[in-house]
């Protein structure tokens, strides 16, 4: 089985995803997108019919059917383009020798590890990832993290185990990942404070992993305060989250997203949204800002100040993102802010004078740099809050020998 398996490999694969299945997800989009164009069609029906004399609540009801065509319209051409993303999706089986095969699997057999099939994956970004199948043989503790060790030494590769293995490589049969490591990696840190009236913070935010080598921060403010406020930044950031982490791209995320607070009707849904992703293999970072406050980077003593004038999500069909890119270096910090914060200095020095706040701090946790922040512009309104205030700092350093 393990003769017939490896020697497989030898065998030049074009892609993981077979020609089959990537020419049905692409049909299944043109249907899907043909399907949303009868959507549209109709909807353009509605809107041109003229206003029936006498009968307002008719045509008002057109008016709300149609609205109701075009979010499906804009749901189905989101699906569309998702599966053809998918469909599109570059990854190769790179072959090894035979030879090379049986070297690999004769030295986890040394420690006790039985393999049954070893695959070297190029991704679309050129990076490597491993799937391994196999079992301990021993009775031994061996973790999974133990055994990317081994094999980054035998493929010369330094790898990283995916979030999802097993903690340890057990008695029966498993598949394991491993992704080539990252360059960078990140310490975050916060500090909130909630506004005085309210005992509930309108803030939210989270960080979180979207991908291989990717750590992203969400920071939500919603309009008003408590548990309103709350509840519609709670449902921003949860959403984002779980639509990045399964795969979806952030502007067909926030889509979505906006769609389900237009659709509250006359319940008015409205947070900002701001958004950092960093690419820890590069250190290209992305800012995407839907009516959020400046972010900043501070690279020592130099602070960059990345802002936008759109406004928040929930108000139009199709938000407004404004998608700015920079790239961090070894010992950079992100800091993105609430609006609270900025109205806090207007009551003291003036909002404009953060950056050199910023700039001027000697702290290197990340932790510390937010609680000084924070602080600072709470004594800048002596005391009182009359917005949810609320700092998230990214620091970001190189992994030595890498």
């Amino acid at each position: 089985m393990m003769k017939k398996n490896m020697a497989d490999q030898n065998d030049s694969f074009e892609s993981i995803l077979p020609e089959y299945g990537r020419r049905k997800l692409l049909t299944y989009a043109d249907s899907i997108r043909d399907l949303a164009d009868t959507f549209k069609e109709t909807e353009k029906e509605i809107n041109s019919k003229e206003v029936p004399e006498g009968d307002r609540n008719e045509y008002i009801w057109q008016q709300k059917l149609a609205e109701s065509k075009n979010l499906m319209a804009e749901h189905l051409q989101e699906m569309a383009q998702i599966m053809t993303s998918v469909a599109e999706e570059a990854r190769h089986c790179r072959p090894m020798s035979e030879r090379r095969l049986r070297q690999i699997a004769h030295a986890l057999k040394e420690v006790g590890i039985q393999v049954k099939n070893l695959y070297l994956i190029e991704n679309e970004s050129g990076r490597m990832e491993v799937s391994i199948s196999m079992r301990n043989t021993k009775k031994t503790t061996l973790s999974s993290d133990e055994t990317g060790d081994l094999l980054s030494v035998l493929l010369n590769i330094r790898l990283a185990g995916a979030a999802d293995n097993s903690f340890f490589v057990g008695e029966e049969w498993k598949t394991f990942y491993y992704m080539e490591e990252a360059k960078y990696h990140v310490l975050t840190g916060v500090a909130k404070a909630v506004k005085e009236t309210e005992r509930i913070s309108g803030d939210n935010y989270a960080f979180f992993a979207t991908g291989t080598g990717n750590q992203t921060a969400v920071l939500s403010d919603g309009m008003g305060s408590g548990d309103k406020a709350c509840a519609d930044s709670t449902m921003v950031v949860e959403l984002m989250e779980k639509f990045l982490e399964a795969g979806f791209q952030t502007e067909t995320a926030i889509q979505m997203i906006n769609s389900s607070l237009v659709s509250g009707g006359e319940n008015t849904n409205m947070s900002t949204l701001d958004l950092c992703s960093i690419d820890l293999y590069s250190g290209e970072c992305r800012f995407v800002k839907v009516g959020s406050s400046s972010s900043y980077i501070k690279r020592q003593h130099l602070v960059d100040r990345i802002s936008a004038g759109n406004l928040p999500m929930g108000i139009f069909q199709k938000p407004d993102m404004e998608i700015v890119s920079r790239k961090l270096m070894d010992g950079d910090y992100v800091i993105m802010v609430s609006d609270g914060i900025l109205d806090a200095l207007s009551q003291g020095i003036g909002e404009d004078m953060l950056p050199e706040i910023i700039g001027n701090s000697n702290l290197e946790n990340p932790g510390e740099i937010a609680s000084s922040v924070l602080n600072f512009c709470i004594r800048q309104c002596k005391g009182h809050i009359r917005d949810d205030m609320t700092v998230l700092v990214i620091g970001i350093w190189k992994k030595e020998g890498i």
